[in-house]
C-alpha cells in the first residue's frame, strides 16, 4: 500500500470514530490532531466529504482556532499569552527574550525541533501575568530565570 493511501486509511479511520455524534467536526478535528500531531491537508477534503460540508467549512474551522495546527509541532508547545493582563505585566519582553533564545519567531518551531512557540490570548492566569503554558503545564509570574528554566527543560 503507498504511503498517501496508508494516510487516507488512517484519516478515515479517525473520521469514522466521530461521524456519527452530534456535531462531529470539532471532536474529529480534535481527534485529528491527536493522531497525527496537526491536521493534515489531505483531511480536511474527506472530512468534507464524510460530513457533508464543503472543504471551505471545513477549513475555516481551522484556521478560526488557534489550537488546531496544519504542521507537526516540536516536541515541546510553549504557549505564551498575549492578551492585555500579561502585555501590561512585560510579555513583550518576554517574547523577544523567548525568541531570540529559542531562534524562532511566535508561530514557529525552533530549527532543533524542539519547541514550537505560540501565542496565545488569555490563558486565565491573569494574577499571575506574565504567563505561559510549556506541554499543558501553567507556568506564572515569568521571569528571566524562568525563561533560561524553559528553555533547559526543551532542549534538554
Amino acid at each position: 500500500m503507498r504511503e498517501t493511501e496508508v494516510l487516507s486509511t488512517r484519516i478515515r479511520e479517525v473520521i469514522a470514530r466521530s461521524s456519527a455524534l452530534e456535531g462531529p467536526l470539532l471532536p474529529i478535528l480534535h481527534d485529528m490532531q491527536e493522531h497525527f500531531g496537526h491536521i493534515p491537508s489531505e483531511a480536511l477534503p474527506l472530512i468534507a466529504d464524510a460530513l457533508n460540508i464543503s472543504n471551505a467549512e471545513v477549513h475555516g474551522v481551522v484556521s478560526f482556532y488557534h489550537d488546531f495546527r496544519r504542521q507537526p509541532a516540536g516536541r515541546h508547545v510553549l504557549k505564551l499569552c498575549r492578551a492585555e493582563s500579561c502585555q501590561s505585566m512585560g510579555s513583550d519582553a518576554i517574547a523577544a527574550s523567548l525568541q531570540a533564545l529559542l531562534g524562532a519567531e511566535l508561530g514557529e518551531t525552533s530549527s532543533d525541533g524542539a519547541v514550537t512557540l505560540e501565542a496565545v490570548y488569555c490563558l486565565g492566569l491573569c494574577s499571575c501575568a506574565p504567563a505561559a503554558m510549556l506541554d499543558g503545564m501553567p507556568i506564572g509570574r515569568l521571569n528571566d530565570e524562568k525563561i533560561i528554566d524553559i528553555i533547559s527543560q526543551v532542549r534538554g
